[in-house]
């Protein structure tokens, strides 16, 4: 079984920056390739950020350049840096292996609310 711990969302202006950490247990972590996903109000969740077992990273294009994701395998934890942020990315934010496996649950998630 594969489980994972989000933290760090809270409210934060438009502009403002954020850091969110994802642990996880269960699981050979270095192996797999991890993902940020986030689910908005009405919507479906969405994947935005991907870092493969070798660290090369992709972005969704609504937060390219913007964010970052990142890894460390010694403490099976995946970041994601969010800079810049815009009401648009008020989400509640999940990680998750990429692909999603029938044995992955889905955490709790962070809520990230981005208003003035």
């Amino acid at each position: 079984q594969l489980q994972f711990v989000e933290s760090g969302g809270v409210l934060v202006q438009p502009w403002g920056s954020l850091r969110l950490s994802c642990a996880s247990s269960g699981i050979i972590f270095r192996i797999y390739a991890m993902g940020w996903y986030r689910q908005a109000p009405g919507k479906q969740r969405e994947l935005v950020a991907r870092v493969s077992y070798g660290g090369t990273t992709n972005y969704a294009d609504s937060v390219k350049g913007r964010f970052t994701i990142s890894r460390d395998n010694a403490k099976n934890t995946v970041y994601l840096q969010m800079n810049s942020l815009k009401p648009e990315d008020t989400a509640v934010y999940y990680c998750n292996t990429d692909p999603v496996y029938v044995t992955s649950s889905w955490g709790q998630g962070t809520q990230v609310t981005v208003s003035s």
